[in-house]
């Protein structure tokens, strides 16, 4: 069946493609969601006079898919799970689950313009999510999958490092006190006045 979109389809066209497409994708899907309509003269016609309107509408998204491409290639998400001692999760990292972790960083990207590889992570360890954009557009994201043991293993060792510290400049600080002090009274033992 050959119809109009009327708005971008991921992995189909952009708005105002003329697209065939198989006659149940269109009648169940594309046609009652208004992500399409039937092509014909009339609206043919009508996405004619649309034309100008849907160009300045591509530049757009154009111009704020670079600047996403820019500001997501930079992006390192962190996802801390359950998993294992060999590293193996218990369950998957799916791309929902990385969309939610771009949301809290304010990025709002579709789950299915997520590609995740193997469609579901199942290990630890550092992967990188490629995000389709706007047309060729993609951007790749750095994902760390850690396990939850790990987080508290490292957050506890960090706490004992940090304790560790602080104990050894009270000590040093104590000490230098200390010394202040002694210092302090052999001069004023020194410059006592001699009675005569």
């Amino acid at each position: 069946m050959k119809i109009i979109l009327n708005n971008d389809v991921v992995h189909l066209g952009e708005e105002g493609d003329i697209v065939t497409v198989k006659d149940g994708y269109a009648r169940n899907y594309l046609l009652p969601t208004g992500a399409a309509v039937i092509y014909n003269k009339a609206n043919a016609a009508m996405f004619k006079q649309k034309e100008e309107q849907i160009a300045k509408r591509k530049a757009e998204k154009r111009a704020a898919s670079a600047s996403l491409k820019e500001r997501l290639d930079n992006v390192s998400i962190s996802l801390v799970v359950t998993a294992g001692e060999s590293g193996k999760l218990f369950g998957s990292v799916t791309s929902q689950m990385v969309q939610e972790a771009l949301l809290k960083e304010g990025f709002e990207i579709e789950k299915k313009k997520l590609d995740v590889p193997t469609h579901s992570i199942k290990m630890t360890g550092t992967y990188h999510i490629v995000a389709h954009l706007y047309e060729n557009d993609k951007a790749t994201i750095t994902l760390n999958v850690l396990s939850e043991a790990e987080v508290k293993a490292a957050a506890k060792k960090a706490a004992e490092e940090k304790a560790k510290a602080e104990a050894e400049a009270k000590a040093k600080a104590e000490a230098e006190a200390k010394a202040a002090e002694e210092a302090a009274t052999e001069s004023t033992e020194t410059e006592a006045p001699v009675e005569g």
